[in-house]
């Protein structure tokens, strides 16, 4: 028997009814007010739309007939935009969107859903001019943050990943909507002939058409705006590789691949961080660049297991993010932090696998010189640079290769045993074979080291490589002097090469400047310094005989005589300071006098400077200072290559004697 009620309870009750009364009475106004004057609002709103691209944009936005449809829809007909004084921008015929209209209320527009029909968005540059520069301008009302508040990336992220998934509506049907490229010429076009998204399945049917090729492509799979989830695949629809459009035009970059997978699993804000989840797959991917290769690199399967983690200062891939390249598996790790400084961190980490797995799994055409190579043994792999841009000098950079009974059974293309014994030797300059040079004692110029001055022995190992008979193929300290610099300019201004790096690039490599020459370089010099195929002895030697010491000079025997007319053995502490300062541009050794036949002063301090650095190390001994007051002497076909001032034929005769004399420096 349930209790009476008392006369309070009535009283609360009917004052909750009214309430409800009230609120759906307001409700309701608002909707009938809504309904009454919506069609103003809507003009209202164009109006608003159209003002804005004329001010602020320099643009015209026209809509030809604008009506509702419905409570929610919206139906819009030739909408253009087109930048003034440039081509059209935008240009749709038929366009008709509905929202979501309780969360209209609560200030979250939803699409739910989106039919176009025929038109086109088109970016065109002619010349300087872009028909779409006004709208990469900065919005001023976008910088009025006060600049000493910091940005917090994990709200950010999730506020703009948040605003576009809700503009993707959840019912799509999108028929004849081109995209189009010309810029100056290099033409593209992504014409959509059908795409819909309906109960969370996409279908669409895509043609790919440049001034080479035309493509059908297809796009299928789950899309899922609401619940933030996606997985898409996208594959060619014709037979072959899908290519990609423009940029093979624009950066002479030619890709291709047979199809990509990507997938979105999780997009969510927990705990004040930010994490975006999923994975992407792309199956027989073919670059083409001159700065990569100079053949076509092959990748037959890659793999991206990504997390993507964002904080309120900080931006990184996840430490638990796996990439795959065929057979190896690694865990980058990447991070942008701002709490205190502004640091930069990259760690690398290849788990524990055989060293053939890795070998076989190399892409084709990177590594061209490691093709037929065969190894045993495991390796594990870790790389970890960090860089504070506010104390630069306290990088860290440290390379760890571990091996478990690893060996190299069988040599590929680059047979590095072949520096053990008598070999031909060219060079390539600019893509121009130069002359064979033979690196043995059939070479009358072949030099063995016990018979090259110690002196030069000291005064090169001083200026390219002192810890040579040290290190392992590398030096770490290089390695981070080499990035500081190259970070501090802005380029590839300085390099971190050793003997035995420039020893491998001469004898197995080429001069190309490309990425692939540089990891093979690497590999190769990590194989040849760390499996005792050649000793150091032996490298130094063969480094000393096939290297440019001047136009058309290699080895040391050519440049002795070249420039002083004397064997290896003969050149005095003058003769090697000079030799070894010329190494990294022995083709213009001509510059560094001036019209009377001395160097000039930049020469003379760097040759004092190397002095000084071989005393301060021990590498002279006192008698040796005797050198400062002899005379040097360019005595070889070098001489011909300096540029002297001609003599006055006024002078006495005794001044044109000189001439029949050795150049003094």
């Amino acid at each position: 028997m349930y209790p009476s009620e008392t006369p309070n309870m009535r009283i609360n009750k009917q004052k909750l009814l009214l309430a409800a009364k009230i609120l759906l009475a307001v409700l309701l106004l608002v909707v009938g007010g809504f309904i009454f004057f919506r069609d103003s609002l809507l003009n209202q709103a164009l109006d608003k739309v159209s003002t804005k691209m004329t001010q602020q944009y320099n643009s015209t936005f026209s809509v030809k007939k604008a009506s509702f449809d419905g409570m929610n829809g919206v139906d819009l007909y030739d909408v253009v935009l087109a930048p003034k004084n440039a081509d059209t921008l935008l240009n749709i015929k038929k366009l008709k969107t509905s929202i979501s209209f309780w969360n209209l209320f609560i200030g979250d527009i939803q699409l739910q859903s989106l039919e176009l029909k025929e038109g086109y968005i088109q970016l065109v540059k002619k010349g300087k001019v872009k028909n779409f520069d006004a709208f990469l301008k900065k919005d001023e009302e976008l910088n009025l943050e006060n600049s000493d508040s910091k940005t917090d990336y994990a709200a950010t992220a999730y506020r703009m990943i948040s605003r576009l998934l809700n503009l993707v509506p959840t019912d799509m049907s999108i028929e004849k909507l081109a995209f189009k490229i010309d810029d100056n010429g290099k033409k593209a076009i992504i014409d959509i002939e059908k795409l819909t998204l309906a109960n969370q399945e996409l279908n669409s049917l895509i043609t790919v058409e440049t001034g080479t090729f035309k493509q059908h492509l297809s796009m299928k799979g789950l899309a899922d705006p609401r619940n933030r989830k996606a997985d898409i695949r996208i594959f060619n629809k014709d037979t072959g590789a899908i290519r990609l459009p423009y940029v093979d035009e624009r950066y002479n970059l030619k890709s291709s691949f047979d199809s990509i997978h990507l997938n979105v699993d999780n997009i969510e804000k927990t705990m004040g961080e930010f994490h975006l989840d999923g994975f992407a797959t792309i199956t027989n991917l073919h670059v083409n660049h001159p700065k990569i290769a100079n053949k076509d690199v092959v990748i037959k399967k890659a793999r991206f297991d990504y997390r993507f983690l964002l904080g309120s200062d900080f931006i990184s891939i996840d430490k638990s993010s796996t990439l795959q390249l065929n057979k190896i598996k690694l865990n980058p790790y990447m991070a942008y932090e701002t709490e205190s400084d502004t640091i930069y961190k990259l760690q690398v980490s290849i788990p524990k696998m055989k060293a053939q797995d890795f070998i076989v799994s190399l892409p084709d055409g990177l590594f061209t010189n490691f093709q037929g190579m065969e190894a045993q043994g495991n390796f594990e792999y870790n790389l970890d640079f960090k860089f504070n841009k506010n104390k630069p000098y306290q990088l860290v950079f440290d390379s760890k290769l571990n091996k478990e009974n690893l060996r190299i059974t069988k040599y590929g293309k680059a047979n590095l045993t072949k520096i053990n014994g008598e070999f031909v030797y060219r060079a390539i300059i600019k893509n121009v074979l130069q002359r064979p040079i033979i690196v043995g004692t059939e070479n009358p110029d072949y030099t063995p080291l016990d018979q090259i001055s110690p002196y030069l022995q000291k005064c090169v190992l001083t200026t390219e490589d002192p810890s040579f008979f040290r290190h392992r193929g590398f030096i770490n300290e290089a390695f981070k002097q080499s990035i500081l610099k190259n970070i501090r300019t802005k380029k590839f201004a300085r390099g971190a090469s050793t003997i035995s790096m420039q020893l491998v690039k001469n004898v197995f490599l080429t001069r190309e400047k490309t990425l692939s020459r540089k990891l093979e370089e690497i590999l190769l010099v990590y194989i040849l310094e760390n499996n005792r195929v050649v000793s150091k002895e032996r490298m130094l030697e063969v480094y000393f005989n096939i290297i440019e010491w001047g136009p058309d000079v290699y080895g040391i025997g050519e440049a002795s005589r070249f420039y002083f007319q004397k064997t290896p053995a003969e050149l005095d502490l003058n003769e090697c300071l000079y030799l070894a300062r010329i190494i990294p541009s022995p083709r213009k050794f001509m510059y560094q006098f001036n019209d009377e036949g001395n160097l000039k002063d930049y020469a003379a301090k760097q040759q004092l400077y190397l002095t000084n650095l071989m005393n301060r190390r021990g590498l002279l001994a006192p008698e040796d200072s005797i050198y400062k007051s002899k005379p040097f002497f360019i005595t070889g076909q070098a001489k011909s290559f300096i540029k002297l001032r001609v003599p006055d034929s006024t002078k006495i005769s005794v001044d044109s004697l000189a001439t029949e004399l050795p150049f003094e420096f």
